[in-house]
């Protein structure tokens, strides 16, 4: 347990530059308190104990504005940022290194049996807001950007955004997610059509400019 404390202060360090100490992590972070909490009712949840996950789940998501169901899997390395809003499945699961903001859903699609839930990949950032739903699979090192709904699997060194989730851009080897760059496919397709019209429109008039010339 003391290994796992010690992992996922040195997890916060690394992911957030506006941690100063451990004491404020220890006192200051919800994300850590709601990994560290999950981990133990996950273990009571493989043993069987009734209620007792649920109850310690519930009480987490009481303190610190984050549900994680003690059935889903999680990785090592695992961090929430900030955390408020974030909902994670029963059966989720979820590989090492990966980084979600807040507000993030990884939740079903309706009322489906068994495996219903997201699988992530190592690596994996999942910008704020986002949803990712469903029995699919994000491969490793995605990047999925701030408000995307992703409803299909995803390739690894993929970045997807939009709503759907589109992937946008893949990559030959994971890097930041950088919210501020994200391509932006619906504008992307409106400048295209503007700028296909403005050609239509630039050879109606060379049209009606050479009829006038032959009359």
């Amino acid at each position: 347990m003391f290994r796992a404390v010690r992992e996922q202060i040195d997890t916060i360090f690394r992911e957030d530059p506006a941690a100063k100490s451990v004491i404020e992590i220890l006192f200051c972070y919800p994300g850590f308190h709601a990994v560290l909490a999950h981990r133990l009712a996950h273990k009571l949840y493989r043993w069987g104990v009734p209620l007792a996950p649920r109850l310690l789940s519930q009480i987490s998501r009481f303190f610190t504005g984050i549900e994680i169901h003690p059935g889903a899997t999680i990785g090592r390395r695992f961090f929430i940022d900030h955390g408020m809003g974030v909902v994670i499945g029963e059966t989720a699961e979820i590989g090492d290194d990966v980084l979600l903001y807040q507000g993030v859903t990884l939740g079903g699609t309706g009322n489906e049996k068994g495996k219903r839930h997201p699988t992530l990949g190592h690596r994996v950032v999942v910008g704020t807001g986002a949803k990712v739903l469903g029995n699919i699979r994000i491969g490793d090192n995605v990047k999925i950007g701030a408000g995307s709904v992703v409803v299909h699997a995803v390739p690894d060194n993929s970045t997807v955004v939009g709503v759907p989730g589109r992937v946008v851009r893949i990559r030959p080897e994971g890097g930041p997610l950088e919210h501020g760059r994200l391509p932006d496919p619906e504008g992307q397709a409106i400048d295209d059509l503007a700028r296909r019209v403005a050609e239509l429109e630039a050879t109606m008039r060379q049209l009606l400019a050479d009829h006038e010339l032959k009359r």
